[in-house]
């Protein structure tokens, strides 16, 4: 036991300064905030408080980037300030995003209603931040940042996938996107769609195993599509529990039929 104790004391010294999953975490929240105040409140007196705001948070990320010593090779400065650069565009993909589930979904009074409750829309923003990052060869930040979301959301999006403008998620509980995904515009995903890998041998790690969905598809409920040879076509849609490992033409639609069977149940007398 004492050689045991021992190796865990070792561990904790090495990663002592490394800053938690929870402050990466709240990072990234903070930074979700100050873009949509929709979410929190922020108290700013004039222009120069809001781009004090936003410089702040990306000196925390500078930090965060030192201390979790994941890669030591990177310019770490020149990444935090990449990401303050990039800010401005990923907003504006974000604010698509938001009206793409304001458009597609009865239930959506009011973008401000979509910001501020959706769990889609949460997860896409987290995904469109880590997703960034994932662009310079951040490590293990990335990944903490999308299981955050996938934890609080149901909603698992690989940072690494790729994904284009109004995306449009309604529910997303059990959805999966993984990491050499490649979803177009104008994309609608229901709850429990996977887009997956047909394989998972560890040598792959290199290759396109994930399916690529062209523009304005909709895939609905609980449909699996699987397999980096798999292409979507553009205007296609998937029905509910369909089973995908091989492409769709353009303008294709593909349902599941069920083999139901009805019973009628008279009640006894």
């Amino acid at each position: 036991m004492e050689e045991f104790y021992r190796h865990i004391y070792q561990k904790q010294m090495e990663v002592q300064d490394m800053p938690s999953n929870a402050r990466i975490a709240d990072w990234a929240m903070h930074v979700l905030h100050l873009l949509f105040p929709e979410r929190q409140s922020s108290h700013f007196q004039d222009v120069q408080d809001v781009r004090k705001a936003f410089e702040e948070a990306e000196e925390e990320l500078l930090e965060l980037l030192m201390k979790t010593k994941a890669c030591s090779h990177c310019d770490n400065k020149r990444i935090a300030r990449r990401f303050l650069e990039e800010l401005p565009a990923i907003y504006e993909v974000m604010l698509t995003d938001a009206q793409a589930i304001m458009d597609g979904d009865p239930a959506a009074r009011s973008l401000r209603e979509v910001i501020r409750t959706y769990p889609g829309f949460t997860a896409i923003c987290v995904y469109r931040l880590a997703h960034q990052l994932w662009k310079s060869d951040v490590p293990l930040i990335p990944r903490i940042l999308t299981e955050h979301a996938h934890s609080k959301t149901g909603i698992d999006i690989h940072p690494g996938a790729q994904i284009g403008r109004y995306l449009y998620i309604d529910h997303g509980t059990g959805l999966v996107i993984g990491e050499t995904c490649v979803i177009g515009d104008h994309v609608k995903l229901y709850q429990g769609v996977t887009l997956g890998a047909l394989s998972v041998e560890k040598n792959m790690i290199d290759t396109q195993r994930h399916p690529i969905i062209e523009d304005h598809v909709i895939i609905y409920a609980g449909a699996t599509i699987l397999g980096g040879q798999t292409v979507i076509g553009h205007h296609s849609v998937i029905g509910g529990n369909v089973w995908l490992t091989s492409s769709v033409a353009p303008y294709t639609t593909v349902y599941h039929q069920p083999n139901s069977k009805f019973i009628d149940s008279k009640p006894i007398v």
